[in-house]
């Protein structure tokens, strides 16, 4: 009888193409000048010490931006999109385009069509943002790069108001009781950022089992959906952020109603009543999916620890926990970026 491997057409037993990907000569290998390695022609920064690769006429077509997700403590560059009237993009290059960016199409496509200044990739490095820039420009799409120290993201550039006054021209605004006000002449309030904080929060509580599993004992999940307003003014101090559900409206007087959401709206209302140059901003709400891609909302995952119920039985808990909160002071700021820069233009609606 004729085994198996007899019964092998030999048509098929021919050379097959290696599925890997085809390494790189020496000749095209580039030097790290800090570290002397030797790096694929592909890369911008240096695989072992992350120093910049220099660039040559053979790399400078190969090179290839990462745009790893950067961690919270992580300054990057942003690449914001230009938008220009008229702007269309076959389905080659928006393919290429969203290659290069590491987004899927439509997702490029959204944010293209919105036709406003929003990012559309975060880079680690500003060699890595400029490769990004280039790249698009060669497909026919504006961009320029916004780091982050130029949106001041710093903490100290923002003063959480948690009541305030009118007094003369100006808004005085207080952070807590007994502490002295910070004052904001209405003739320089410039911008006021609309947005919502939607904080999602799951709590479970698992007992330890001799399965695979553990048993869900308890979990429960708990949402928040706060109206939040940023006030900008001239020239350039700290941003004001009044989140509705901490802020008292006494100021509002009379006008003052019971629903913290509409309360807001109507402080957005008399500052621009006495306000004669501001201008308001509210397209967040209808861009933070588009966002996502490129500025997701931060996660935050908690152990509660092990617990001991009664003898031989223990149980652990776990918090996990997502904000936008982030995400919504990277796009206030660059609104307050862009209405300072001309160049581009502002997100009007």
């Amino acid at each position: 009888m004729p085994k198996d491997n007899e019964k092998i057409p030999l048509h098929d037993l021919v050379p097959l193409t290696p599925s890997e990907v085809e390494a790189f000569s020496a000749e095209q290998m580039v030097r790290c000048e800090e570290c002397l390695r030797a790096n694929p022609p592909t890369r911008v920064n240096c695989l072992y010490c992350s120093a910049s690769l220099p660039v040559t006429e053979k790399s400078a077509n190969m090179q290839k931006p990462a745009l790893r997700r950067l961690e919270q403590w992580e300054q990057g560059i942003n690449i914001i999109l230009v938008p220009t009237s008229g702007t269309s993009l076959s389905d080659e290059r928006l393919g290429a385009a969203a290659e290069l960016l590491k987004l899927r199409p439509d997702e490029l496509r959204r944010v293209i069509s919105s036709g406003r200044s929003l990012p559309l990739a975060r880079a680690a490095s500003r060699d890595e943002a400029e490769l990004v820039v280039r790249r698009l420009g060669e497909l026919g799409i504006d961009t320029i790069s916004v780091a982050d120290e130029q949106l001041r993201l710093d903490e100290r550039q923002m003063v959480r108001i948690r009541s305030a006054s009118i007094k003369g021209d100006g808004l005085t605004g207080y952070q807590l009781a007994g502490m002295p006000g910070v004052v904001l002449e209405f003739s320089r309030i410039d911008l006021l950022v609309l947005g919502r904080i939607l904080v999602r929060r799951i709590e479970v509580k698992e007992r330890t089992t001799r399965r695979a599993e553990n048993d869900i004992v308890n979990s429960s999940e708990f949402f928040s959906d706060e109206p939040i307003l940023d006030i900008y003014g001239e020239p350039d101090p700290p941003s004001w952020r009044i989140e509705a559900g901490s802020f008292d409206f006494s100021v509002l007087g009379r006008r003052k109603g019971l629903i913290a959401g509409e309360n807001l709206r109507t402080l957005v209302e008399v500052i621009r009543e006495l306000s004669p140059r501001v201008q308001l901003d509210e397209s967040y709400a209808a861009t933070r999916h588009t966002l996502e891609p490129v500025w997701p909302s931060r996660q935050r995952t908690e152990a509660g620890g092990w617990h001991r119920e009664r003898p031989g039985m223990y149980s652990t808990s776990g918090i996990i926990e997502s904000s936008n909160e982030d995400q919504f002071t990277l796009y206030s700021r660059l609104q307050y970026f862009l209405r300072l820069n001309s160049p581009v233009p502002v997100n009007e609606e």
